[in-house]
């Protein structure tokens, strides 16, 4: 399933940096970053629960937020993207590692 992941990081905050650069790497653990704060995350259901986890863990609630979109399994039919950087499909195109 797709999951869109956003965020927004409190910088009032002096942790908030830190706090920016661990949701960051999180999500880059699970996703591919397609805008700044933006990660979509192809995710099988354990995955998505372990994502999710950590990613609450980190963030601070009082000042920061977190914002979860399940597009699902049938995600290729919602997204219509226009203009530079656009994402790989890792199911249309060959991955060479």
């Amino acid at each position: 399933m797709l999951v869109l992941v956003t965020y927004d990081v409190s910088f009032d905050d002096p942790n908030g940096p830190a706090r920016l650069r661990r949701i960051a790497k999180i999500c880059e653990d699970f996703g591919t970053r397609v805008q700044y704060s933006v990660f979509e995350c192809d995710l099988e259901p354990d995955q998505w629960v372990r994502l999710k986890a950590r990613l609450l863990d980190t963030y601070d609630e009082a000042v920061d937020s977190l914002r979860f979109y399940m597009l699902g399994k049938n995600w290729r039919r919602r997204i219509e993207h226009h203009g530079a950087k656009a994402a790989l499909d890792l199911f249309k195109s060959p991955l060479i590692i």
